[in-house]
């Protein structure tokens, strides 16, 4: 099993609401500058290493995600200062951070070095091991307890150390393919004390994908299905769900009824409380990003031109988005949406690129991006994009970018061996 990330919200949280407010005041007032240029950097590997992902990156410049090592295992990794910490495993070969705050605490999956008694892969590494959401600090990584069942997963973490996830009950789902055997909720932990959260309309399942310093958190709900290596969960993701005091309320969909095509799903919440993710369009054969905010509802965010598909995976307090935008091939590149435009973050970088940009991951309230970027020799590593005052030319300026689009079939390969071998792909989808 594999997820992105959520929320519960206990009478503490609420009674705790004062306090955020006024970190969120401070991040609006860091937006970056409308229509930034950027200077793109290759944070690496772990030693060894040809392959890394993030997920998340805190307004203080952490940033969380996974390497592979050179004999193919996948740790956790937190960048600071640009320098790769690997967080270890909890006994077994592969581990994964989803999320990390700015006091450096983070939160994914890990192995462990017991098999899984009912033979489930829930962390999607093929090893068949239990797979723990873990909470690491000060160097230890230790386990978050399960709804009962034998796996779970951290999503994220808040600043006020509240954490979102998903976790197995003890109840068998008939519904489930092998190996999946037990239901999995949408959770999130207080201070190591695990809450379910409720899914939406009798779906047996869902993931809670983010939560914000405000105890909101968002995911979705749905039907148990195979593992995808995309979405990096066992679930068809029907309905898009923010969670708030204990209540999920369905955020919609853009006309996509089944979740079949790339799922109506949320990854996101900002301190303002808009929220984005990806929803099926009418006839559930493609998909786009959407905006949604309580005045508006769920807003089409549309594809860069040309395109057919987009999912929009992180919004930073200022209403910046960045996310993937897909070609008829379900080559992807990164966006940053910004008043109503949806540009190709390639076309903003001034100067040289190292990388070409894949896909925007997550984005702070400095406007600084991280995601998946391409090299010269066809690695797939973390970028890390940083506003600047150059100056853009409108076009991709990274190395050879027009060669490696014209290669893109072979990045769309190796992108895919990655996913299925490091597990390393979790928010971003659509690239089946």
């Amino acid at each position: 099993m594999k997820s992105q990330s959520l929320l519960f919200l206990s009478a503490p949280i609420l009674a705790a609401l004062a306090v955020p407010m006024n970190a969120g005041a401070q991040d609006a007032q860091q937006r970056p500058l409308p229509t930034a240029h950027y200077t793109v950097s290759d944070l690496g590997t772990l030693s060894g290493g040809n392959f890394s992902q993030p997920f998340f990156i805190t307004k203080n410049g952490r940033v969380a995600g996974s390497s592979n090592l050179a004999d193919g295992s996948s740790h956790a990794v937190v960048w600071g200062s640009k320098q790769a910490a690997d967080l270890g495993t909890l006994g077994g070969s592969n581990s994964i951070a989803f999320g990390v705050n700015i006091y450096g605490q983070a939160v994914g999956e890990a192995e462990t070095s017991a098999s899984d008694p009912n033979g489930e892969d829930f962390c999607g590494f093929g090893t068949h091991l239990i797979c723990l959401p873990f909470e690491s600090a000060n160097g230890v990584m230790n386990p978050l307890p399960t709804l009962g069942g034998n796996n779970g997963v951290a999503m994220a973490i808040s600043n006020r150390g509240e954490v979102a996830g998903f976790a197995e009950d003890s109840t068998p789902d008939t519904g489930c393919p092998a190996p999946q055997v037990l239901h999995f909720k949408p959770v999130v932990w207080e201070k190591g004390v695990i809450h379910k959260l409720p899914t939406f309309g009798g779906d047996p399942d869902g993931v809670a994908q983010q939560i914000n310093d405000y105890g909101q958190a968002v995911g979705g709900s749905g039907t148990c299905a195979a593992f995808n290596v995309n979405f990096l969960y066992n679930l068809v993701p029907v309905h898009a769900l923010l969670w708030e005091n204990g209540k999920a309320t369905d955020l919609g969909n853009l006309g996509g009824q089944t979740g079949l095509a790339g799922g109506n799903v949320a990854y996101d919440i900002n301190n303002v409380g808009q929220v984005v993710g990806n929803s099926d369009l009418p006839g559930d054969t493609t998909f786009h990003a959407f905006l949604w905010t309580r005045k508006i509802g769920m807003k089409d965010l549309g594809t860069v031109s040309g395109d057919v598909a987009s999912v929009s995976i992180s919004i930073n307090d200022a209403g910046l988005i960045v996310g993937a935008s897909l070609d008829a091939n379900f080559n992807p590149r990164a966006f940053l949406w910004e008043d109503g435009v949806m540009t190709d973050l390639n076309t903003l970088v001034a100067g040289n690129s190292p990388l070409y940009l894949m896909t925007g991951c997550s984005i702070n309230s400095r406007g600084e991006i991280t995601g998946l970027g391409l090299t010269s020799t066809g690695e797939i590593h973390t970028y890390l994009a940083t506003p600047t005052r150059g100056v853009a030319s409108g076009e991709s300026n990274s190395q050879d970018a027009i060669s490696r689009r014209i290669q893109s079939d072979d990045a769309h390969k190796q992108l895919q061996q990655q996913l299925s071998s490091a597990r390393s792909g979790a928010r971003f989808m659509g690239l089946q």
